[in-house]
């Protein structure tokens, strides 16, 4: 969904590529990971999503998503090119609790963290920063806002996350490049200015 298709040109990563870096989208389950992921890749996105059944009745929490009708049980990743010689990995994670155990292994080596969250279900989004937070990622959050209703001012998003004055909070629609590029931007200037 809205990546761009794979040519023989951008299949594969440059030769001029010098810098590699790894990026998490992370985020509660239903929040948009996998479509802010296919949106911003260059390449198509791996997707390890499954049709969800009736053992996930009562597990998952459809609130906010009475429509969804898969879930990722591994990763999402993707890439993109930025420059000559400058590559980021973006690495989405399954927002379920009982997917824990993968987060330690998706952190190694990551500059950081990207943190989606839906206005709808910000208490949703506890568990998640509490994880990055242990992992001691630096992060900046993005609110994915797909109605014009659940807009919320940044100062009531920073208040309801209890958020450092120092955390970036961004908005997108991960369901554009554009918007889902301004995110990505706004984290990767914030973990600019904390590495000078």
């Amino acid at each position: 969904m809205g990546s761009k298709p794979s040519t023989p040109e951008t299949r594969y990563v440059s030769g001029a590529v010098t810098t590699a870096a790894k990026i998490l989208v992370v985020g509660h389950f239903a929040v948009g990971k996998t479509t802010y992921i296919g949106s911003l890749s260059e390449i198509p996105p791996l997707r390890t999503e499954e049709r969800m059944t009736q053992a996930s009745t009562h597990v998952d929490d459809l609130r906010g998503a009475p429509d969804k009708v898969t879930t990722t049980v591994a990763l999402d990743f993707g890439r993109l090119t930025l420059g000559e010689e400058i590559v980021l990995y973006l690495f989405g994670t399954p927002g379920q609790q009982r997917f824990i155990q993968l987060w330690e292994d998706m952190a190694r080596g990551a500059l950081g963290a990207l943190i989606l969250v839906d206005p709808v279900r910000l208490a949703d989004s506890f568990p998640v920063i509490e994880l990055v937070e242990k992992y001691g990622l630096e992060y900046s959050i993005a609110v994915n806002s797909f109605t014009p209703d659940t807009q919320y001012e940044e100062a009531e998003i920073r208040e309801a996350l209890d958020l450092l004055p120092d955390t970036p909070v961004s908005y997108c629609d991960a369901r554009t490049r554009e918007s889902s590029a301004k995110a990505l931007i706004t984290l990767v200037q914030h973990l600019l200015a904390r590495a000078a």
